[in-house]
């Protein structure tokens, strides 16, 4: 499957480039220091999110069971710890790091990744697979803007731990970190993440301690392990039971980010820091806080910095805090990356991607994408001002992206990776039925809060549906009015106007009409160039295109040549680049002899456009506010020509 990008607004769909770090080569083979390596810095950029859960989860699911109303039974304690061992068991590390961390698509993850694998799975764009990739990706985003939010606010409520005099402080203490947070992202994250694995290895450490502490002076608490625990509390609490499995999903909330970041660390060294490190310490931390909580009840105000000493309370604190920051990071390059390739897919248009690093490609910052995070996470602060209130928000919108990538998975296991049916379903139909199960438990949380990241999820599918719609309708009308381009280059043959030196450049959506831009300059310049290319952008439904398939060329006359360029979509478009890459397959380019000619479309709204009237205008306001396509495309400035054209739809 691909598509076609071109110059004008409403065909052109825009690129980042990979979030976070470097990427890393899907096959390549590792040596054992760099094996280790990226399994160390694996756990700084993947595990951030997940690995900050303890602060809030264990204390919002034993809530859940009625403790907040003073009492807390072993029942509930045994039964929270005994749904979050196996919630982090089944979907954290059978469904991810054992299974769907093995669907890569030439190397990437993440759900937009998994979608392009279905589609080649399918053999087609098949609509059924294309919704569940935007309901994925939409509802992405709804909790992309509670992560940092309930983050970074879980990690400063420690300060009440020491005394309330903090309390007037902990919402603007928030809101500074956020606003500095999301501040220095247009410097890059290059030298700040080379400290996050270090910290978040502490971190690790820390919690690890803390909660085997707990766990030796009350070692009873290991009787949780045991499944029965959980499922008795789930089947004779009624809707209680319910609640607090919603709420007990706090626990796998970004384990999306272990598929996300594959291409930048590599299967192996992720599972290997999940199983050596994270997963060890998280279930010690849980299970010492839920020691805690058994043995001092009223430590279920915040379990969490309870299990530390009052002289390491600030220490944890800041340490929370540096944490929670890593963790919104890894969340902030994500928006960055899934937007990239959104675009890159014909989901979205074109918005202004800015490179932070020239050594690592994978160093993007994305400025209306920022700020638009930051709008949406200050909001939410103002909104529910305790974590707690948060928390209530979060799971359904990470919940329904889970639940996505698991019928995804499906559809890769079976279709691609050519299992038996029968082994599919008994593989994949116990982690879709827990899936499924989370959802259902986070739909009670709707009236809690849980409606804003959904709302914000419903806002973006709605988008990217007109976006499709109506780059279709746009690229029909469109056709209708195109000529032909080999009648035309025949008749130019036949009867040339003036010829002008150099080479002309046309980029066109379909190489097989005349470029708008070249009837223009026929038109009103009455002038043709010795050299002129019809070239063709089309974005693959793969990750990167190798650069021995960048360039197709095909000369069609002795002034006429048609090329395409190819590129994946985790890639930005470099037009110079792909044309250097052309000239050493013996095409002549001169960079300072070439101009390129952009048709720049005005868009207007038509009443018979087959869209819904609230439907043209958004599209016209998004066709009107994309980024400009030479910046996309990095074309020289001084050698684009663009002409203007307007067109109704």
């Amino acid at each position: 499957m691909q598509h076609s990008a071109t110059s004008e607004p409403a065909d052109a769909n825009g690129n980042g480039n990979g979030a976070g770090h470097g990427h890393r080569a899907a096959n390549a083979p590792l040596t054992s220091r760099a094996f280790w390596a990226l399994t160390f810095g694996s756990i700084g950029v993947v595990y951030g999110d997940i690995g900050t859960s303890p602060l809030y989860a264990l204390r919002e699911a034993v809530l859940a069971t009625g403790g907040s109303h003073g009492v807390v039974t072993q029942a509930a304690v045994f039964g929270v710890l005994s749904l979050i061992f196996w919630s982090l068991i089944i979907v954290v590390t059978l469904k991810y790091v054992v299974l769907l961390l093995r669907a890569d698509n030439n190397g990437e993850g993440g759900t937009l990744a998994l979608t392009a694998l279905a589609f080649t799975a399918m053999g087609k764009r098949t609509p059924l697979v294309l919704g569940l990739g935007i309901v994925g990706a939409s509802m992405f985003y709804g909790s992309t803007l509670i992560t940092p939010a309930l983050s970074v606010l879980s990690a400063v409520e420690g300060l009440n731990v020491a005394t309330d005099a903090f309390e007037p402080y902990i919402l603007p203490i928030t809101v500074v970190i956020l606003i500095a947070l999301f501040s220095v992202q247009s410097h890059g994250t290059a030298h700040v993440s080379a400290l996050f694995a270090p910290i978040t290895t502490v971190w690790f450490l820390v919690i690890a301690v803390a909660g085997a502490t707990e766990i030796a002076a009350n070692p009873r608490v290991l009787m949780a392990l045991n499944p029965y625990y959980g499922l008795n509390f789930l089947f004779t609490h009624g809707m209680v039971g319910l609640i607090t499995l919603g709420a007990v999903f706090l626990v796998v909330t970004g384990s999306e980010a272990l598929y996300n970041d594959l291409g930048h660390f590599g299967r192996k060294p992720i599972q290997t820091a999940w199983f050596i490190l994270v997963l060890p310490a998280l279930l010690l931390n849980y299970f010492g806080q839920g020691a805690l909580v058994l043995a001092q009840p009223d430590a279920i105000s915040n379990p969490f910095f309870l299990l530390f000493p009052d002289w390491a309370l600030y220490p944890m604190v800041a340490l929370a805090t540096m944490a929670t920051a890593i963790a919104s990071q890894a969340v902030i390059t994500g928006a960055y990356s899934i937007t990239r390739q959104a675009m890159q897919l014909g989901l979205l248009p074109r918005m202004e991607v800015r490179h932070t690093s020239e050594s690592q490609a994978g160093q993007i910052y994305m400025p209306r994408v920022n700020w638009l995070l930051l709008t949406g996470v200050l909001l939410l602060v103002f909104m529910f001002r305790s974590s707690s209130e948060l928390a209530s928000a979060y799971v359904l919108a990470v919940a329904t992206t889970e639940w996505v990538a698991g019928i995804l998975g499906f559809i890769v296991v079976w279709q691609l990776w050519r299992w038996k049916l029968y082994w599919v379903i008994a593989v994949m139909a116990p982690l879709m039925f827990v899936d499924t199960a989370f959802v259902l438990a986070s739909t009670l949380k709707l009236v809690e809060g849980a409606w804003l990241p959904v709302l914000v999820g419903l806002m973006l599918i709605i988008v990217m549906l007109t976006w499709m719609r109506g780059t279709k309708f746009l690229a029909q009308k469109t056709r209708r009015i195109e000529i032909p381009f080999e009648p035309l280059m025949n008749s130019l043959e036949h009867k040339p106007p003036h010829l002008v030196p150099g080479t002309a450049v046309f980029l066109s959506a379909d190489p097989e009409f005349a470029p708008t831009a070249l009837l223009h300059n026929l038109k009103h310049n009455k002038v043709l160039h010795e050299n002129n290319v019809i070239l063709t952008i089309k974005n693959e439904d793969i990750p990167r295109v190798a650069p021995a398939d960048r360039v197709q060329m095909e000369p069609v006359s002795d002034k006429f040549m048609r090329m395409t360029l190819h590129f994946g979509f985790v890639e930005r478009p470099n037009v110079p680049k792909a044309l250097a890459v052309a000239r050493r397959k013996g095409w002549q380019f001169d960079i300072m002899s070439t101009s390129f000619f952009l048709s720049q479309r005005t868009v207007r709204p038509d009443a018979r456009s087959g869209m819904p009237q609230w439907q043209d205008r958004l599209f016209v306001y998004l066709a009107h506010n994309a980024d400009d396509a030479s910046n996309y495309f990095q074309l020289p400035t001084d050698r684009v020509v663009t002409i203007g054209t307007q067109v109704t739809v």
